[in-house]
């Protein structure tokens, strides 16, 4: 892990992080969208204890009660179409499930190819299949390969002028280009898409019309649509899950990070007939669904939705933008273009003349620490806030604060 701000940890709770020296800081990062429900979550500090006391800390394949409490829970709690869940350690091992079962689903289907969409910018994780399809090309080059199925459309950028004024043709005319140049058939040789809820670097979101699009193409042409909820999910945008922003309805989520607000834990939910597609033991992964997690992932999921903190992240979230794009509205120098939902936002900063600022995000960045706040620095032109969902309108108002006096001082700075 390379280029991380100079604390050091000691404890955590709420939406407040200590070291052992005395100093505290807000934290806006939740851990990189993990502790959506808190640091040291009451609720899941005692699931976990209750866990350590028995002790059972890992049964691999075999079944446990807190293994079949989670499940059952989870279902219950997220919509009908989703009548099972993989469990994974790892948000990017969820990604790869969701391409392995799509493919599948193709197989099945009788596609001749095994073709998914993509986009260009999304990401998708580390390994091998979830970096092939995300859209950054340079992240790509240490693989000397990339799979021939695999095909990125255009993202719709806000700052696209084709995007915004028409997203469903956008799509269509995306897909028609793409198809072309590739002889790709929809009914023969694509059996996926893979979103990114919003795109990570920048909380960009699509057009509600593009994913519809999307969706009616899907349906028409018997391909499985997927969302990599990884950030998005367990309230960070104010509801449940990101792509419920979009009217949509997903065959499969992939899901991560926030799913347990502290252990490694990811899924992948969808149909039956669709996660019952692999063979026995075709699929697994050696941590997966140990008593630990599911502890943590059954009683995260209820301090979210018993204990309000998806309303709270609807409720605080309109403050939240509205504040941040008051700052940017306030600074002449630069370009400041806010975007996000909920409680997760970025803020991308160019020069007047169009250059991305990188330097200055990270000084913003520097700034921030320094004064007892903790943001994310994407080490490119933005910075992105995601305070835990326990965060108190008092607590927020400070933060934000010192977030805009790092950003006018470091413009000052650099001027």
């Amino acid at each position: 892990m390379h280029g991380q701000l100079p604390v050091v940890w000691d404890r955590a709770e709420g939406f407040q992080v200590f070291d052992s020296w005395g100093n505290c800081w807000i934290d806006f990062t939740s851990t990189i969208f993990v502790a959506n429900a808190g640091h040291g979550n009451p609720r899941i500090c005692a699931a976990l204890e209750e866990v350590v006391k028995k002790p059972n800390l890992h049964t691999y394949t075999y079944g446990s009660p807190e293994r079949a409490e989670y499940l059952e829970y989870l279902i219950e709690n997220t919509p009908e179409n989703f009548e099972k869940a993989y469990l994974l350690s790892a948000g990017t091992e969820a990604v790869e499930a969701a391409l392995k079962l799509m493919r599948l689903n193709g197989q099945k289907a009788g596609k001749k190819r095994g073709g998914i969409l993509c986009f260009e910018g999304n990401w998708h994780g580390r390994t091998l299949g979830a970096q092939m399809m995300g859209g950054n090309a340079s992240q790509k080059d240490w693989i000397g390969y990339l799979d021939p199925n695999l095909f990125h459309l255009p993202f719709p950028y806000p700052w696209n002028e084709h995007a915004v004024a028409d997203p469903a043709a956008f799509f269509e005319q995306s897909l028609e280009a793409l198809c072309a140049e590739q002889g790709l058939s929809a009914d023969e040789d694509i059996c996926g898409i893979m979103f990114e809820t919003f795109q990570g670097w920048g909380a960009v979101f699509y057009p509600e019309e593009y994913v519809q699009a999307a969706q009616a193409f899907a349906k028409k042409h018997n391909i499985l649509i997927a969302f990599d909820e990884m950030q998005s999910g367990f309230g960070r945008t104010g509801k449940l899950f990101g792509y419920m922003h979009y009217g949509v309805m997903p065959d499969l989520i992939c899901c991560g990070k926030g799913a347990s607000s502290s252990l490694p834990l990811s899924f992948v939910l969808g149909p039956a007939s669709i996660l019952d597609l692999p063979d026995i033991g075709s699929m697994s992964s050696t941590h997966s669904a140990n008593p630990m997690v599911c502890a943590a992932g059954k009683a995260n999921l209820e301090a979210l939705i018993e204990d309000g903190l998806i309303d709270n992240a609807a409720t605080q979230g309109e403050t939240f933008q509205q504040r941040l794009n008051d700052l940017a509205s306030q600074v002449d120098s630069h370009k400041i273009t806010i975007s996000g939902k909920g409680l997760v936002a970025a803020v991308i900063i160019h020069t007047r003349d169009g250059q991305p600022a990188s330097d200055l995000c990270d000084r913003v960045c520097v700034l921030a620490m320094q004064r007892g706040l903790l943001v994310v620095n994407t080490g490119r032109e933005s910075i992105k806030l995601a305070p835990p969902l326990c965060i108190t309108e008092e607590a927020m108002a400070e933060g934000l604060e010192v977030f805009a006096d790092a950003v006018h001082d470091a413009i000052a700075e650099m001027a």
